[in-house]
């Protein structure tokens, strides 16, 4: 681990009193980081200048993951409004939420590729409950992962065989999406891993488990430049086991 950080690397604190925090993306103009906190369905924001944190948006609509699109636009995912939206200049557009004349259940985290397409996940965790979204019956069968091409308006389902899909990102290259499945199975077929696609002309093929994860599940990760996985897991610490 000594290897891929820097030697004076330190570990440091910026806020406590979220009731989780969910969906971290930086934002280089601003030199801020925003995140959701999706219980109190506000989103936050850290200013690296002065070190302040603010609440940047309450009432939210309980949303979750995000990035930035090529314009630099924040695209993120909402719980409420089962949704994957834009925010530019304050904002909020709502870009896609339904599939084949179905609702979205909960987009949960979303990469935009290259070519300005959108990818993200559709588990369930925003309708199960009030807590972080509203509760609500699935209006089709599964948990799919999604790519929307905004340009001809088209939502294609590219990933059907996960439980609740829920992280994802590219290789470097985009020539493989990676895509964690935290499927609340509760039993011994729990998924506890990461999964690898081989993308071929916008389609997801050849299917395999990655990485597993020994405590708790693998949520939300990104992946450098060197093409390693960064990725979350349970007990507060690192713990992603790659298969051979």
């Amino acid at each position: 681990m000594s290897s891929l950080l820097a030697a004076n690397a330190s570990l440091e604190r910026l806020y406590t009193g979220t009731e989780w925090g969910e969906g971290p993306v930086w934002l280089p103009e601003a030199r801020a980081l925003r995140w959701s906190d999706i219980p109190n369905n506000r989103i936050l924001q850290y200013h690296a200048d002065d070190g302040r944190t603010v609440v940047y948006r309450e009432n939210a609509e309980f949303t979750n993951g995000r990035t930035l699109d090529r314009d630099g636009a924040v695209v993120q995912c909402s719980h409420g409004r089962r949704a994957v939206e834009r925010e530019v200049g304050g904002e909020v557009t709502v870009l896609v939420d339904h599939w084949q004349g179905r609702r979205l259940n909960s987009p949960n985290d979303v990469v935009v590729a290259a070519d300005g397409s959108i990818w993200f996940t559709d588990p369930p965790y925003g309708i199960l409950s009030d807590y972080e979204g509203r509760t609500a019956d699935p209006e089709y069968d599964g948990c799919y992962v999604f790519r929307f091409s905004e340009d001809r308006d088209e939502l294609t389902a590219v990933v059907t065989d996960m439980v609740h899909p829920n992280g994802l990102a590219f290789t470097p290259d985009e020539r493989v999406l990676y895509v964690s499945d935290t499927g609340w199975v509760r039993d011994k077929s729990d998924p506890r891993h990461i999964r690898a696609y081989d993308v071929v002309d916008g389609a997801c093929v050849n299917g395999r488990v990655f990485a597993e994860v020994d405590e708790g599940w693998p949520d939300g990760f990104r992946v450098d430049e060197a093409g390693r996985v960064w990725s979350s897991a349970g007990g507060g610490r690192a713990g992603v086991r790659a298969r051979r």
